[in-house]
């Protein structure tokens, strides 16, 4: 396992410590004003996507490995409603830093 604090890009790093504390203003303050994601290839509406899936349900990030740029990883996901899958993290960095897209399903 690699802990967050390790992650070498500092916005997926910001993401996943967020994830895993719970805190959805800091996770919210990550991202750009209008950013997307997709769950298995579908896009979804961020904000329910992330309260359903993160927030109301207990989600945790365990970080298994990251691509060199950190900016793909491989992460054992669990929650309240989906138990522990294997997943993989795809994002997308704006030129200020914040995560303008992220992919994820299971890998």
């Amino acid at each position: 396992m690699i802990e967050p604090s390790k992650l070498s890009d500092p916005a997926v790093r910001a993401f996943v410590t967020a994830v895993n504390a719970g805190d959805r203003n800091a996770f919210e303050a990550n991202l750009t004003p209008d950013a997307t994601m997709s769950d298995d290839g579908s896009d979804r509406v961020l904000q329910q996507w992330a309260d359903k899936e993160i927030f109301s349900s207990g989600g945790h990030m365990e970080v298994r490995s990251q691509s060199p740029d950190g900016r793909e990883l491989v992460v054992g996901y669990r929650n309240d409603t989906w138990g522990e899958m294997q997943t993989a993290w795809r994002f997308f960095i704006s030129s200020d830093g914040l995560i303008s897209r992220f992919e994820t399903g299971q890998a």
